[in-house]
């Protein structure tokens, strides 16, 4: 079975929900989480820090050169994401539906590669 990114989209620039929001959306997703794992679908999932907590990494010659912060700036970032297996494309898009209903975020589902 191939390997598909699911990739929470988080909007820059607000705060977090507040918990009586931010509660029912995450046993949303631990819901979701258990729903992959029985399926045999669940390879992994986390969600990650602010991009300001961020370090980049970049090549400069023979040194690697490291700068706090995002890559780059934009009015969206990956706040979290699940790997997931899939016989295809269809199956996919259809766990990343059901994870866009859990998270009330986009999910941009993007195979890896062979």
């Amino acid at each position: 079975m191939k390997q598909y990114l699911l990739s929470v989209i988080t909007p820059s620039g607000g705060s977090p929900p507040p918990p009586e929001v931010l509660g029912p959306i995450m046993q949303n997703v631990a819901a979701l989480d258990r729903e992959l794992k029985d399926a045999g679908a669940w390879v992994f999932s986390g969600g990650l820090s602010h991009p300001t907590t961020a370090t980049v990494l970049r090549p400069s010659g023979d040194e690697i050169l490291a700068t706090d912060g995002p890559f780059t700036e934009g009015k969206e970032y990956l706040g979290g994401f699940s790997i997931v297996r899939a016989p295809d494309l269809d199956a996919a898009l259809e766990w990343g539906r059901r994870l866009a209903r859990a998270t009330t975020l986009p999910i941009e589902v993007r195979p890896f590669e062979d």
